[in-house]
């Protein structure tokens, strides 16, 4: 025994020594590993450790978060001495894509924020505006459509344009992308990174007057063996709640309490039919991507496909996408490097004519059966009559009621780089990009179907667009250091870009045949019709140059100037030249902070520029003519042409000017990082329409008038609470933005536009409408002087006039007593977490909004949901009697403006604040267990999408998700006005749902 003791012994022997950061300050907790074996180590409290380790083992690993992990071999002592780690906290090491070129985070002068396609992923989705949504500080994602495949609104730091496009530009691999954001499969990218501050969108000229989002595919390293990558996963959708429409016995209540409608066709009191259980399906979602990539000495490549999948809630809704890349990068010699890239998808999206509103608005009591447990056709109610749709009837007419839209688009990228040989850190790029995307359009609806009358005429409809762009750039870079600690980056640019545009359309009626759908409409015995095409050719020229200079690491500063002209201008107006400078200041490195051992890392940055904004429609500086056909008796007739459109001789850009303040920290040994910023952009010469007097034919024109204003205040923050301690890590990030959004000017001096709903000093997308107080109560005094033909229990809203001498209201209550509510919410933001322990890991992705205006068609007037008449049924709600006098909605059968109670409107404004967990997902690393030698990694996870929501009035009332659906003008009963059109509402689109998905990643 005493052998075997002293043989052990021997084996093992102690290695010791000490680590310390850049300032040679102690880092205790670091983590110190035998390379190769199982034996690890923390430093004490100045940095010391000792590790015994097997004789025969050669290094150590040194790792401490925030820092570079470094190996350190053992020599013949086992004394190490003094280690030192270099900085590598995420916002320090990362390289960050500026346009035109990349940056270490730390030389970084303009506001930047950046996300890795790792963490995007944590969200699996079919669209990276899904992923990123509450992830980065100042950057809004809202969704527009919850239907399968659908896209969402991008705003980054508020909407400037009335007018004009608000949408920031897509940067895809270095070329300025044209297509949906939704043609980009999530697997295939390497990180994101957003420009905000006009310093940082200079670069981008007009087209970066909104903010500019770069995205960086993944590629292939150099000099590595081929690795295969494989990602899949498999869900299944479930409903999230249903629209909270009656129940039979609740409806009946209603209609009792109205005493307007009494049963009538197929109804019967005793019936209770749950329309939506009727017509929803469980849905799915599934992904599959392989991927291999790998490179030579000289050169790398990276390929691989997708196959993404949605089936809906809403049967036959779905949507499908097949994607493939690659990218090839060559070095040709010593001075020579070329490559390309490419990224195709072909998309079909299927089922979008079904909608759920007959579902919705069928009484609860109307029977769908026949005596002989068959459907019927129809049903009928007091006034309406409803087609029957079910999952089975939708499912049965698959081939008699289509709605496809396919689309195809290929982007292309290719580059050739010339380093310059007789000049240090000179080069020549020229990029070319070449895109092409197809939309293919049809609908078919067979005779009868979805109509109350079985002779409805079938009809047929087919769309085609296409898309042709092109870009070519010219760069000369020049990035030298002298004296090590002089740096500067120079670039020119040349560049040109042109889209091409055109569309046709074309309809008919009674098509002979279900068999032959959309695909021949001339064969079409009814009225064939040649819909208006449309057709747009523009361009873009451009000079740029930047200028980046960085002294010793302490001192920088960016200077950009860039002139575009713009083909959709008007001429002596097409050209516009703007600047933007920043400089930043790493406090840190400055010779007073090196006793300062809390803070690692402080650097301030401040920034100004200009942006423009051409997004007009092509040819507006034009006027138009549209064609009316005059009758000269019965068969005779005469086209002749009327102006709608006046021309703009003078129309120029939109430009905005951008002060931006950031401050980059870390403290704690980098356990801590992150960002705070305020900004403000000032918009000047926004494109609006003039009144002028109708005597001229028309009653505007186009000009640049009018200003908006917004700034904010961001917040990033990151940290480490455990790194490694007895097996756990735990790692927290949150961010947190306040914009401020108003209208500064409008035309001719006016404060207030009524009619488009845009007041000087409130947000750009306010409501102008009444105020609801209440309900009018029995003993409210002045009800027949406020409302003279009101009635007890009807809504009650802010009176705003005068009073006599007694208080008593001297006039009624009219549109002077409309008020302005801004929409914009007051906070949002997100914040993340991920607890690892050994192979296991479980993460959480959350996003909020705190105030602003919730918009919701359901309980509005324009939805018709809500009639409180019993002609329909009505969604759930508390209404007012005689012995609940205390409800929020108003009494049944009460006054009405219409179909609707009157201040109808004022039931849909919520307040839009919530709190949603967007995913919760546990991992497992399987790795070790699959292979000892580490060849291949394996991971399993399990994640739930919407799994929780709190703090939201809307949700706690209809137990619904709270967040927008459908665009302003989508799925309403009725048209709403002009001015809703442009806030995104909730309303009766495809329902929201719960996923729950099981997925697996592999290399090897």
């Amino acid at each position: 025994m005493n052998i075997v003791s002293i043989v052990t012994y021997a084996q093992t022997v102690a290695v010791r020594g000490k680590v310390v950061d850049e300032k040679g300050e102690p880092l205790p907790g670091a983590t110190v590993k035998a390379v190769g074996g199982s034996a690890a180590a923390s430093t004490g409290l100045n940095g010391d450790f000792t590790l015994n380790v097997p004789a025969t083992t050669k290094a150590v690993s040194i790792s401490f978060v925030g820092y570079i992990e470094q190996t350190k071999p053992i020599n013949a002592t086992r004394n190490l001495g003094t280690i030192t780690l270099a900085k590598n906290s995420k916002d320090l090491s990362e390289v960050v894509v500026i346009g035109y070129g990349t940056q270490r985070r730390e030389a970084v002068t303009g506001s930047v924020s950046s996300i890795g396609g790792d963490k995007l992923r944590d969200v699996p989705s079919p669209n990276i505006s899904q992923a990123l949504q509450g992830r980065l500080p100042g950057v809004e994602i809202t969704q527009n459509n919850s239907k399968p495949g659908a896209n969402m609104q991008i705003l980054i730091r508020g909407a400037r344009s009335l007018n004009a496009s608000n949408d920031p530009l897509v940067v895809l691999d270095g070329i300025p992308f044209p297509g949906s954001l939704g043609d980009i499969n999530p697997n295939d990218i390497k990180s994101i990174d957003i420009l905000k501050d006009a310093s940082a969108t200079a670069i981008y000229g007009s087209r970066g007057a909104n903010g500019v989002i770069l995205i960086t595919t993944n590629r292939g390293q150099a000099n590595t063996p081929a690795k295969i990558s494989y990602n899949a996963y498999y869900g299944k959708q479930k409903l999230f709640a249903r629209y909270p429409m009656m129940n039979g016995p609740e409806f009946v209540a209603l209609r009792k309490a109205a005493g307007l409608y009494n049963v009538s066709g197929d109804e019967s009191n005793d019936v209770n039919t749950d329309w939506q259980k009727l017509l929803y399906r469980d849905g799915m979602v599934t992904s599959n991507d392989v991927g291999v990539s790998g490179g030579t000495q000289t050169g790398s490549y990276n390929f691989g496909g997708g196959y993404y999948k949605n089936q809906g809630l809403i049967p036959t809704q779905q949507y499908t996408r097949y994607s493939m890349r690659g990218s090839v990068d060559q070095q040709v010699g010593k001075y020579v490097k070329i490559g390309f890239t490419n990224n195709s998808n072909y998309n079909l999206t299927e089922g979008n004519q079904v909608g759920i509103y007959g579902a919705l608005s069928t009484t609860p009591i109307a029977n769908p059966y026949k005596a002989d447990g068959t459907l019927k056709r129809t049903v009928k109610m007091p006034l309406d009559e409803t087609f029957i749709l079910t999952k089975d009837v939708v499912n049965g007419l698959h081939n008699q009621w289509l709605d496809e839209t396919r689309g195809f688009a290929t982007y292309n990228s290719t580059y050739g780089e010339v380093r310059i040989p007789w000049v240090d850190g000179l080069k020549y790029r020229v990029n070319l990009g070449l895109d092409f995307i197809q939309s293919n359009y049809g609908n078919y609806t067979g005779t009868g179907i979805n109509s109350t009358t079985v002779t409805t005429p079938s009809t047929a409809t087919v769309n085609n667009a296409q898309t042709y762009h092109w870009t070519i750039e010219n760069l000369l870079t020049y990035d030298h250091t002298f004296a090590q600690k002089h740096n500067i980056n120079v670039v020119a640019l040349y560049s040109a870009e042109q889209n091409k545009y055109n569309s046709s359309s074309m309809s008919a009626k009674n098509i002979p045949s279900d068999a032959f759908q959309f695909y021949n409409l001339g064969a079409a015995t009814g009225e064939v019709t040649i819909n208006p095409g449309n057709y747009s050719l523009t361009g873009l020229q451009s000079y740029m140059g930047r200028v980046m200079y960085s002294y010793d690491d302490r001192y920088m500063i960016s200077a950009t100037l860039r002139s575009d002209g713009s083909s959709r201008l008007a001429p002596g107006h097409k050209w516009h030249t703007y600047p933007a400078i920043s400089a930043g200041w790493n406090i840190t490195n400055e010779s007073f902070m090196k006793g300062i051992n809390a803070i690692d890392r402080l650097k301030l940055r401040v920034g100004y520029g200009q942006t423009s904004n051409q997004a007009v429609n092509p040819y507006q500086t034009l006027g138009v003519l549209t064609p009316r056909q005059y009758n000269f008796g019965d068969s005779n007739y005469q086209t002749g042409y009327y102006v709608t459109q006046a021309p703009s001789p003078t129309l120029g850009w939109e430009y905005s000017e951008t002060y931006n303040l950031g401050l980059d920290f870390s403290i704690l040994k980098n356990r801590i990082w992150g960002t705070i910023e305020a900004y403000k952009t000032n918009t000047k010469d926004l494109l609006l329409n003039v009144q002028i007097p109708i005597t001229n034919g028309f009653n505007n024109y186009t000009a640049n008038v009018g200003r908006t204003q917004n700034k904010g205040i961001e917040l990033s923050l990151n940290g480490t609470i455990l790194n490694n301690v007895s097996g756990w890590t735990w790692d927290v990030g949150i961010n947190l933005y306040a914009n401020r959004n108003k209208l500064v000017a409008l035309a001719n001096g006016a404060t207030r536009d009524e009619g488009n709903w845009w007041f000087v000093g409130h947000n750009i997308n306010a409501i102008y409408d009444y105020k609801r107080i209440g309900l009018w109560q029995q003993n409210d005094p002045y009800l027949t002087t406020l409302e003279p033909s009101g009635n007890v229990g009807m809504i009650k809203v802010l009176y705003t006039g005068t009073y006599d001498a007694t208080g008593k209201p001297t006039r009624a209550i009219g549109s002077a007593d409309r008020q302005i509510l801004d929409v914009d919410p007051k906070l949002q933001g997100g914040f993340n977490t991920r607890v690892a322990y050994k192979g296991f890991d479980l993460s959480m992705v959350a996003a909020f909004k705190y105030g602003g205006l919730l918009n919701s068609t359901l309980y509005g007037s324009s939805g018709y949901l809500n009639m409180l008449t019993g002609r329909r049924n009505n969604v759930e709600v508390d209404y007012w009697t005689p012995t609940n006098t205390g409800a929020r909605f108003p009494k049944p059968g009460g006054v009405q403006d219409g179909d609707n109670p009157r201040y109808g409107s004022t039931l849909g404004y919520f307040d839009a604040s919530y709190l949603k967990i967007r995913t919760i997902t546990l991992g497992y690393d399987f790795s070790k267990l699959v292979s000892k030698k580490g060849g291949i990694r394996l991971r399993g996870y399990f994640t739930a999408q919407n799994p929780f929501v709190f703090f939201s009035p809307y949700h706690r009332m209809s137990g619904m998700d709270p967040e927008t659906n459908s665009g302003g003008n989508e799925n309403a009963a009725v048209p709403l006005s002009y001015q809703l059109r442009r806030i995104l509402t909730i309303g009766t689109n495809a329902p929201s749902t719960r996923n729950y998905i099981l997925g697996v990643n592999v290399t090897f």
